[in-house]
C-alpha cells in the first residue's frame, strides 16, 4: 500500500462522517472530515510526516519551514518537521495564532519562524481556502515567502482554485472524492 493509499484509508476509517454538518466556512455539507482524528494519531502522524515531506521535496520548492493556522495545521507541520530531522536542511515548524498574543512579545506566529523564511503553509482540510489565506497573510506580514500550500485533504469545493487564483501552488495528499471512494469500497454505510 502506498502512503497515499494508507493515508486515504485512515482518513476514511477515522475521520469521515456522513450526516448534516455546518463547516468552519459556514457551508452546509452531508460529508464531514475531522482530519485531526487521523493527524493526531501515531500512525497518522507517521504517514503524514513521511508523505508530506516527500511531496514537498518533489515540488522543488526548497523551503525552510512549514506551518499554518492553529489547530488543524499543527500536528501536520510537526510531523513533517520531525520527518525531516535527518536531512541536511531540516524543516522548522511554526504555528499561526488566530489572534496575536496580548501579552509577552505579542507574536502572531509562534515557533522558530524567521523573517526571510521560504515556507509551505499547511492546511488539514481545504474547503474555501480561507484559513490558508489568513496564514499566508500572516507569514508575508512577518517577512516570509510562501512557496505553496500543502493540504492533507481537499474537499474539492473551490478552495484549491481560490488559492491558485491568488498565485499560490497547492499540493494535496488526499481528496474528498478519494475518501468517499475508499468508504464505498469498504461498503461503509455509516450515517
Amino acid at each position: 500500500m502506498t502512503d497515499q493509499e494508507l493515508l486515504t484509508s485512515l482518513l476514511a476509517e477515522r475521520s469521515s462522517k456522513k450526516g448534516h454538518f455546518v463547516l468552519a466556512s459556514g457551508r452546509e455539507s452531508t460529508f464531514y472530515i475531522d482530519a485531526r482524528l487521523t493527524t493526531m494519531s501515531p500512525d497518522g502522524l507517521a504517514v503524514i510526516g513521511r508523505f508530506g515531506l516527500s511531496m514537498i521535496q518533489q515540488s522543488g520548492w526548497g523551503v525552510d519551514a512549514v506551518g499554518g493556522m492553529t489547530l488543524g495545521a499543527d500536528p501536520v507541520s510537526y510531523a513533517i518537521s520531525y520527518a525531516s530531522a535527518s536531512l541536511s536542511h531540516p524543516l522548522r515548524a511554526f504555528t499561526v495564532r488566530k489572534e496575536a498574543k496580548t501579552h509577552g512579545t505579542g507574536k502572531l506566529i509562534e515557533g522558530p519562524f524567521r523573517s526571510g523564511d521560504r515556507v509551505v503553509v499547511i492546511e488539514d482540510v481545504i474547503t474555501t481556502g480561507g484559513s490558508a489565506l489568513r496564514a499566508i497573510e500572516a507569514v508575508r506580514a512577518e517577512g516570509g515567502t510562501v512557496s505553496g500550500v500543502l493540504a492533507v485533504v481537499d474537499r474539492e469545493e473551490g478552495g484549491r482554485e481560490k488559492l491558485e487564483s491568488a498565485g499560490v501552488s497547492v499540493i494535496t495528499l488526499s481528496t474528498a472524492r478519494q475518501i468517499m471512494s475508499a468508504l464505498e469500497k469498504r461498503g461503509d454505510r455509516r450515517p
